[in-house]
Formats: C-alpha cells, sequence, structure tokens
C-alpha cells in the first residue's frame, strides 16, 4: 500500500486516481501528524510526501519516519510545487528521501519511479524475512550442536565409568570414540579387539548390521591384549534414530566367560551324570519287567497297578536322562545324524500312533498329510522332534484336548506346524522358548519340566538346515512348527 500525505484534498485526489488506475492499494493523510499516526499503525510500501505543509512540513515528517526502526526504511518520494531549488532537494534526500519530484511532473515518470520503489521495498522486505529465517534457524542449529555436544559427552563420561568395554561409531560405521577398557584387548581404537583363531571376523559381522542397519548381537571370544587369556564376551552393536535419522552406533563387549565357564561345568556334569544315571536305569527297568513277569500268575490288581506305575516313572526318568544325554552330544559336537531317505507322511503317522498310545483322550485333526513327501534326514530324529511338540501340546492344554497337524510346502522346505488350544505364551517370551533351560515363568510352577526339549528340537532342525518357530497368543493357544528341506 502506498500513503499519499498533502494538506490540499485537490492534489491528493489526482494522484490517488492516477495511482489507483495502475492497481495500487492508496492510502491518503491530509497533515504530517496524521501521516505519522498510519505510518506507525499501517506498514506501507512508499510514501509520498508533500514538502510544503502546515504546522509539520514533510522534512519533520521524513526525519520522524528516520528516527524508528519501523519505519526507518520505507522509500519516501517528497513532491513539491514551490520548493523546487536545489537546496530543499537536497534537504529532502538529508531528511532520508530517496527521490525529490518538482510539480508540474510528468505522471509516466512518477509511476515508473512508483514502480521500481514498491518493487524495491518488496524485495527488501522478503529479504529482511529470509534474514530473519535464517538467523533463527542459525540459532536453533547453533542450540541443537550445543545440546547434542553435551548429551555425547554425557554418554561418554557414562560409557567411559561402565565395567565393560564400550565404544561408539558414527553414522558412517566410523568408530569415533572408545573406553579405557577397549585397550586392555586392542592396540588401537580403530582396530576390533582379535578374536580367537579367528573364529568371528568382528569387522565383517558389523559392516553386515551397518548396510542392513540391524543390530548386531554375537558371542565372541577375544585375546587380552597383553597375555594369551581368550575371553568369552557377548558383542552388542545397536543403532541410535533420532526423528528417523541415524546419529551413531554405541557397542559394547561384556565379560561372560564365568558365565561360560559354569554353563562349561554344568555341561560336563550333566554329561557324566546321565551317562552315570544310564546303566542303573538299565537295570531298573529290567528288574521291573522281571517282577512283572514273575507276578503274572499270582499279582493282585493292586500290584500290578504298583508295577505299571513304577514303569511309568522309570520311562519317564529315561526319557529325561536321554535329553540330557542328547544335551551333552549337542554341547560336544558329538550328534550324530543318520540321514536317509524316507516319507515324512509316514513319519507323522507313526508319531501320532506313539502318541496315541499314552494318550488316548484327545482329538486330532490332520491337514495336509494325505499325499506322500520324500525328505532325507534322519527319520527318528525328525520324529523325536514332532512327538516332543505333541507331548508338550497335550501337556500346556489340560483343558482342551483338541490338537490339530498340519502339513506344507513352502520355499522348497516341508512345514510341519502342531496347533493347540492351551494356556499360550506371552509375547514377550517368543524369542526365548527354544533356548536351553529356558522356561516360561507362567507356567514352570504348574508344569514340570526342565526346559531343555525345545533346545534339543531346535538343535536337530538346525543341524537340517531347517528352522523352528512359535506363534502363540497367551490364553489361547500355541502353533509351534519345524521346516527341512524336501529332497
Amino acid at each position: 500500500m502506498i500513503l499519499i500525505v498533502d494538506d490540499k484534498q485537490e492534489n491528493i485526489y489526482s494522484l490517488k486516481k492516477l495511482l489507483e488506475s495502475k492497481g495500487f492499494a492508496v492510502d491518503t493523510a491530509l497533515s504530517g501528524e496524521e501521516g505519522l499516526k498510519k505510518v506507525l499503525n499501517t506498514d506501507y510500501a512508499l510514501i509520498i510526501l508533500d514538502v510544503q505543509m502546515p504546522v509539520m512540513d514533510g522534512f519533520e515528517v521524513a526525519e520522524t519516519l528516520s528516527g524508528f526502526n519501523k519505519t526507518k526504511d520505507i522509500p519516501i518520494i517528497f513532491l513539491s510545487a514551490v520548493n523546487t531549488n536545489n537546496k530543499f532537494i537536497n534537504k529532502g534526500y538529508e531528511s532520508g528521501g530517496i527521490d525529490y519530484v518538482v510539480k508540474p511532473f510528468d505522471p509516466e515518470i512518477l509511476l515508473l519511479k512508483v514502480n521500481t520503489f514498491v518493487k524495491l521495498y518488496q524485495q527488501t522486505k522478503e529479504l529482511q524475512t529470509a534474514q530473519q529465517a535464517l538467523r533463527a534457524e542459525i540459532d536453533i542449529r547453533k542450540r541443537v550442536q550445543s545440546e547434542l555436544k553435551e548429551r555425547v559427552e554425557e554418554l561418554q563420561n557414562t560409557l567411559e565409568v561402565l565395567p565393560l568395554i564400550a565404544f561408539t561409531a558414527n553414522e558412517i560405521g566410523e568408530i569415533e570414540f572408545v573406553n579405557h577398557n577397549w585397550f586392555k584387548y586392542a592396540k588401537s581404537a580403530d582396530k576390533f579387539p582379535e578374536t580367537f583363531e579367528n573364529e568371528v571376523d568382528i569387522e565383517k559381522e558389523w559392516k553386515i548390521a551397518f548396510a542392513k542397519q540391524e543390530s548386531l548381537e554375537l558371542e565372541v571370544c577375544i585375546k587380552e591384549l597383553y597375555s594369551t587369556k581368550y575371553k568369552h564376551h557377548l558383542l552388542r552393536i545397536v543403532p541410535i534414530w533420532e526423528n528417523q535419522k541415524l546419529l551413531k552406533w554405541i557397542g559394547t563387549f561384556t565379560d561372560i566367560e564365568d558365565q561360560k565357564q559354569i554353563e562349561k561345568k554344568k555341561d560336563e556334569f550333566l554329561s557324566i551324570t546321565s551317562h552315570e544315571l544310564k546303566t542303573p536305569l538299565t537295570s531298573v527297568k529290567a528288574y521291573i519287567q522281571l517282577l512283572s513277569r514273575s507276578l503274572r500268575e499270582h499279582e493282585s490288581d493292586q500290584i500290578k497297578t504298583y508295577i505299571e506305575k513304577a514303569q511309568l516313572q522309570v520311562e519317564k526318568l529315561n526319557e529325561l536322562i536321554s535329553d540330557l544325554l542328547d544335551i551333552s552330544k549337542i554341547e560336544s559336537g558329538e550328534l550324530k545324524l543318520n540321514k536317509k531317505d524316507f516319507d515324512i507322511k509316514l513319519m507323522i503317522e507313526s508319531a501320532v500312533e506313539t502318541i496315541q498310545q499314552t494318550h488316548s483322550d484327545f482329538e486330532l485333526e490332520i491337514i495336509g498329510n494325505e499325499q506322500p513327501l520324500i525328505v532325507n534326514a534322519d527319520e527318528s530324529r525328525i520324529e523325536q522332534v514332532l512327538i516332543n511338540y505333541l507331548t508338550n501340546a497335550l501337556k500346556y492344554s489340560p483343558d482342551h484336548k483338541s490338537l490339530r497337524i498340519t502339513r506344507s510346502v513352502a520355499d522348497g522346505n516341508v512345514v510341519v506346524k502342531v496347533k493347540d488350544s492351551g494356556i499360550g505364551i506371552p509375547p514377550e517370551k517368543h524369542k526365548n522358548i527354544f533356548s536351553k533351560f529356558y522356561r516360561v515363568e507362567e507356567s514352570s510352577l504348574k508344569f514340570q519340566g526342565l526346559g531343555i526339549g525345545l533346545y534339543i528340537c531346535a538343535e536337530i532342525i538346525k543341524r537340517h538346515n531347517g528352522y523352528v518357530g512359535v506363534e502363540s497368543v497367551f490364553g489361547d493357544g500355541s502353533e509351534f512348527c519345524f521346516a527341512i528341506p524336501v529332497k
């Protein structure tokens, strides 16, 4: 908008009409005082100011406007028919005007000047707005950088006091900080510690995780820098995100040597114990069978019941010892597989028949097992996995004696699923369900077991280049599956 300040109405009228005919928005004031009030309350792109006015002339108005931050940059064109000599023209420029036009003037030239000064003012305002936005952005960046620096320093101080090896890497994967524990195992800050006989290439695994932008977790055995000892550590490297932008990576090596030694001694104990128990248990089982045959003609129903219960408990103990022996073989790498071609259809039917001999009071639905399907695997071990799944399904479904077995083929694997309607497993427990000696707290008090059956199943399937899995809703049943390659 353009403001015209003139004490003569006829001058204002003609100039206003001229400017409005070219599309300019125009405001007017009949005195210098009125003009000042309007300028202080309204944003104008240009002021056309008459020089000769009573009380407060145009020069005084211009000088007053130049004293305010809000109005000092508004361009002013002086307009005069009386004060036309150089003395007044110079005073106009000294007062803050950008042009001095004398009457009579050429309307086309005046319009050209008005148009130029309005555009210059608009461009100046846009530039000021951009500068303000830039300053604001610079201030924000400085504040964010300061906050980030404080957070980084706080993080580094935290990592420095931790009783483990800790480090950080930037967004492009370069290690930028290591705590003092790092140098107990590594000579420089940019090289990972040496692993035992290069069993794991930490650098390679880290690059894979970095490329996928996924967390890395693996067990490594690293060498102390100034000794010949190797110690087991759990390496974890996790990405740190903010507003969906990767900021950095934080990694730790946690010393698990004591835990590993305890597990080793426990495995040795289980191995020795299970082997030592196997021989007397076999003798007990044989003597019970002999006792049963000897009393076949003389035993009462009560004695017969006692013998059957003793046989049942001996069989349970035998299964437990067999599981412990399997764990011992798995840990020592001695679990052998006798692979051969067999029909998985017949294997599923055999497993179901075995379960029905001890559990006759359940309903079973089998889906997709109508046609033969040949696989090359250890049939007895695969059947062991399925029987374990079925036994668990019945065990953890005391109020729902219905099961469903589903067989299908996907991605070159035969997939077998066992679905029950039992107590289910909380979702946060799924990832540990196949771990050794792991038991879900919610069921561990109600249902007996050592938590080794599913671990053995997972190891058997792993050695067949397959996979295991579970889907479960707490309180609404579980579905366990395993998959092995089709021949």
